[in-house]
């Protein structure tokens, strides 16, 4: 600011004022435009360290995530980063690639820097273990839960999601369906058990154990459980599986059987994985989490909070995304 009122024979509190754009003390509209065709001629650029000094604000969000390359990472952090923008605040990221050490001193260096509010992001829907020093500022959780005193989350719906698909197959005329779970006791593999179950019941059907089968998100493992399901005596018409990687090996079971999808066997698949997806043959109708819109709504939570507004977690339902396999 001296050079540029040097340069143009001004006070420093007047090249101030016009770049602050100040409306309550009088600078000609000549003088302002002039002061700010030589701030761009010269190439001045406001020291962001100084304003947050004497804002008492930095407009910088801390996000803390293991699923950067992950193919819901980006869903995530594309809606946070879009809402952050919106309000004018930047989003640095730190990826933890899940290992602690780098996570805690992740939110250190976050927190040196002067961050407003932290969003903290899981690949999977669990219960998290947080670096004490979250308590530092407001922190909201993406797609993970913790004991930890005060945290609020946003999580997808995973009740309404497992009935939503399990909904679609008795929507097209399927009675004995198959579920491809993901392991006991994880959040998403009791919500979407739930969610099927409650759609059973509804429809009159009863609830067969046979039917239910679970393992790991892996391709190998939808292969495998269904593959046993498939060769059951009284087989099932339609697959609703946990994840689109445990479908696309429901896929090979079925065609390895000689089965036709979805003439023979019906499958919905869950995540909508997009280059799962879309590309398997035929496509596969699936259930989509609402990654980006849990992105949006944790920045929301941190701008409500910051605003005195009292914060509770959120849940948000996915949407059936449908394509040939049913």
């Amino acid at each position: 600011m001296d050079d540029l009122a040097r340069h143009l024979g001004l006070s420093r509190a007047t090249v101030s004022f016009a770049l602050n754009g100040r409306t309550d003390v009088r600078i000609s509209e000549a003088t302002r435009a002039r002061v700010v065709a030589a701030a761009r001629e010269l190439g001045y650029r406001p020291h962001a360290g100084a304003q947050s000094l004497a804002a008492q604000r930095t407009d910088l969000i801390g996000f803390v995530t293991d699923i950067p390359a992950s193919p819901f990472g980006g869903g995530i952090i594309h809606g946070a980063q879009a809402a952050a923008w919106r309000r004018h605040k930047l989003l640095l990221i730190v990826s933890s690639e899940g290992d602690p050490e780098i996570e805690a001193t992740g939110v250190e260096m976050l927190l040196d820097r002067r961050v407003e509010g932290l969003v903290y992001a899981t690949q999977m829907h669990r219960v998290a273990t947080l670096p004490a020093a979250v308590e530092a500022v407001p922190t909201v959780l993406v797609h993970c839960t913790s004991d930890r005193p005060g945290a609020v989350s946003v999580l997808p719906d995973e009740v309404e999601g497992g009935y939503a698909a399990t909904r679609r197959l008795l929507a097209a005329g399927h009675r004995r369906i198959g579920l491809v779970n993901l392991a006991a006791g994880l959040p998403a593999s009791t919500g979407r058990r739930s969610g099927y179950e409650r759609a059973l019941t509804e429809a009159g059907l009863e609830l067969e154990p046979a039917l239910v089968r679970q393992g790991d998100a892996t391709a190998t493992t939808g292969y495998d459980l269904a593959a046993r399901l498939l060769d059951l005596a009284d087989p099932p018409t339609g697959l609703f599986c946990a994840t689109d990687r445990m479908a696309m090996g429901a896929y090979d079971a079925a065609k390895e059987r000689g089965l036709r999808i979805p003439e023979d066997v019906a499958v919905v698949g869950f995540d909508n994985q997009e280059i799962v997806a879309a590309y398997l043959r035929p496509a596969l109708t699936t259930v989509a989490l609402p990654f980006a819109e849990m992105g949006v709504a944790a920045v929301e939570m941190l701008a409500a909070t910051a605003a005195g507004e009292r914060v509770l977690d959120r849940t948000l339902t996915g949407r059936l995304v449908e394509r040939a396999s049913v």
